[in-house]
């Protein structure tokens, strides 16, 4: 297991439950690059790929993946490795 500390998160911080990677809109990447690394990385259809490349183009992020801990670091890796403006956090309870 990779025991860098991700961008936000606290050491106390627990790993338990469920997390989700956010992506942010950036100058760095074009919106093809966006739908081919969530389809290829996050397994989202080409439908659900567009429209989170849309709500990143005109809301500046957007959640793309909600799994454990272990998941989500494994795809984090993945996406930053392409180039993308990805962060973890943990996914807040519904009240």
């Amino acid at each position: 297991m990779n025991n860098v500390q991700l961008y936000g998160m606290s050491k106390k911080q627990s790993k338990k439950g469920k997390w989700e990677l956010i992506l942010y809109n950036d100058d760095k990447v074009t919106f093809d690059h966006v739908m081919n690394c969530l389809i290829e990385i996050c397994g989202h259809n080409e439908y659900q790929a567009n429209q989170c490349a849309i709500l990143v183009d005109a809301n500046g992020k957007c959640s793309i993946f909600t799994d454990n801990y272990e998941n989500c670091l494994t795809v984090w890796n993945n996406l930053t490795k392409s180039g993308l403006t990805v962060t973890p956090r943990k996914q807040k309870r519904n009240a």
